[in-house]
């Protein structure tokens, strides 16, 4: 099975602010992952949250959401995505 290598980071939650998420790449192999990591490891923002990072092996040409969705809210109630 072919598989991507999807380099996120996650900045975490502060009293101030929400944590974000950023998709840095999809690579070809966890090594290009592994050297975009060192790219980025003195800008600003990732220098200070190192530990952020994360590398997903993915595979190719499979769903990887086989089912619909719900939108749930904060009161408890939910709708159907077609509503």
């Amino acid at each position: 099975m072919d598989v991507v290598y999807v380099l996120e980071h996650t900045e975490p939650e502060t009293d101030d602010s929400y944590g974000h998420e950023f998709r840095i790449g999809i690579y070809t192999t966890r090594a290009n992952a592994e050297a975009a990591i060192e790219r980025k490891r003195d800008q600003p923002g990732f220098r200070t949250h190192m530990d952020g990072f994360a590398i997903h092996e993915t595979p190719l040409d499979i769903d990887l959401w086989s089912e619909g969705y719900d939108r749930g809210w904060s009161d408890g109630s939910s709708t159907s995505a077609d509503d």
